[in-house]
């Protein structure tokens, strides 16, 4: 299966990337009024979390992103939710959409869904979209 073509660049669409704890915040609202988007769930990838080297980091910590960066499981996820929202994000595009709401959310709002929304809204800049990316639950230590 060959990669979409991505990010024309005379456009409107807005990406609003986002993580969440799904024990602290919960599932965000889609402020576009949309009433729809992409809630993924971490909870299923290894979780630094679960070590004291990593409590006081977060997802945007270099440690963290090795160690999420250097599982298997992790790369397979991202690879599969970049190609899911890069269709989508075209599907909108083409029809006049102008919002796109992409969530991610683990336990606390750490490390997972921090990692997950960062890397997937970098891509998402390099394809040429407009992307506001917010984190709701990553504690600043």
């Amino acid at each position: 299966m060959s990669s979409p073509t991505v990010g024309p660049k005379n456009h409107s669409l807005r990406l609003h990337i986002c993580s969440f704890g799904y024990h602290r915040s919960g599932i965000p609202a889609d402020n576009a009024g949309h009433g729809g988007g992409y809630v993924f769930d971490c909870r299923g990838l290894p979780n630094p979390g679960r070590y004291p080297i990593y409590a006081q980091k977060t997802g945007s910590d270099a440690e963290v992103i090795d160690f999420l960066q250097n599982d298997p499981v992790t790369g397979e996820f991202l690879h599969g939710v970049l190609t899911m929202v890069r269709l989508h994000a075209q599907n909108y595009v083409s029809r006049g959409f102008t919002d796109l709401m992409v969530c991610f959310g683990c336990t606390g709002g750490q490390h997972r869904s921090v990692y997950c929304a960062e890397f997937i809204a970098r891509e998402l800049r390099r394809d040429g979209y407009t992307v506001d990316l917010k984190h709701f639950d990553k504690p600043l230590f």
